[in-house]
């Protein structure tokens, strides 16, 4: 670098996940036992554009591990996908000081990130989401608990679905990607996981593996939906017109975001928050960290939004194969 590392900021983009305030604990904590200064952004890059910029003290992050949402607090903000607010952004971190950039959210925050980068701020992306759909990388904060919240409330719903002889259809998120449908499908014991990335939208197959189902005496019947998929509640009239079984649909929507993250999304976070802070030390930027094959790595931007990720054809057969 031409110029030490002084300051370091820290900003959290696009949709909260559990495990962010461990990021962003482990950011300020790391930095300033390495002799930084450490600025929070709130409201992700809305609040960098409106400098709403605080010093943060290793204090500041106290008792805040265990809970989930991110302190910070996370806007969208159209004006900064332009030249000019990326342009403007780079100027106010150069007016109060920041040197390097540690950002944690999705890919479009990696985007965020990435223009940053190109306007002189070292930056460093953080894979913070519960869709588990950057490609780069075989974890994400929030995704753990966000599964968990999901297993622990499709449990219950099973329970009630059992006794009334039910079949239930259970829709939980994960934007266009199906990871968090396929680990609750595999973990609640679904009948059918519908997948954006494997439904064919053949409805007919449905009904026939629940007619199936119910002559071998099976006596309720579990669909998990993916929110790619969606229209929960409509599928589940026809399904029930269709079979003459009662049908009902569940929306776990939001409730998966929030909660006290898993001691797996405490840990990862924080190393992964720590790391960016080394990497940021070393000169380098237009990073991301990621987690591959049992190692906190970092690769280039450019090259992390460029992969694509897909199912595991062996996980979904296992899935399916359980399922029978």
């Amino acid at each position: 670098m031409a110029n030490k590392m002084e300051t370091i900021g820290v900003l959290t983009s696009g949709g909260d996940a559990p495990g962010m305030n461990a990021a962003i604990r482990a950011v300020v904590r790391m930095a300033i036992a390495r002799g930084l200064k450490v600025k929070g952004i709130k409201k992700g890059y809305m609040g960098l554009l409106n400098e709403e910029i605080i010093d943060m003290q290793p204090k500041d992050v106290s008792d805040m591990i265990q809970r989930g949402g991110t302190v910070l607090g996370t806007a969208r903000c159209l004006e900064f996908k332009t030249p000019e607010g990326q342009k403007r952004g780079a100027e106010i971190c150069r007016k109060h000081g920041i040197d390097g950039m540690v950002v944690i959210g999705g890919d479009g925050s990696y985007r965020g990130a990435q223009a940053l980068s190109r306007n002189g701020i070292n930056t460093i992306g953080l894979p913070g989401t519960i869709d588990l759909d950057i490609a780069c990388t075989d974890y994400t904060i929030g995704f753990d608990t966000a599964v968990n919240t999901a297993m622990n409330a499709i449990d219950k719903v099973k329970d009630t679905s059992s006794s009334h002889e039910r079949c239930s259809i259970i829709e939980v998120m994960g934007r266009n990607a199906g990871y968090i449908a396929l680990w609750c499908g595999i973990a609640n014991g679904a009948e059918d996981i519908l997948l954006p990335e494997k439904y064919n939208f053949n409805e007919q197959d449905i009904i026939n593996n629940i007619i199936e189902n119910r002559k071998k005496g099976k006596t309720h019947h579990l669909i998990i939906n993916a929110e790619g998929i969606g229209h929960s509640a409509s599928m589940a009239r026809r399904i029930e017109a269709a079979t003459g079984i009662e049908t009902r649909a569940t929306i776990l929507g939001y409730m998966q975001r929030g909660g006290s993250p898993t001691a797996k999304d405490r840990v990862y976070a924080s190393i992964m928050g720590a790391k960016a802070v080394d990497i940021l030390i070393a000169g380098k930027t237009n990073r991301v960290v990621c987690y591959k094959h049992g190692e906190f790595v970092d690769m280039d931007i450019e090259e992390a939004l460029n992969m694509t990720k897909n199912i595991s054809e062996y996980e979904f057969e296992v899935a399916r194969l359980l399922s029978v």
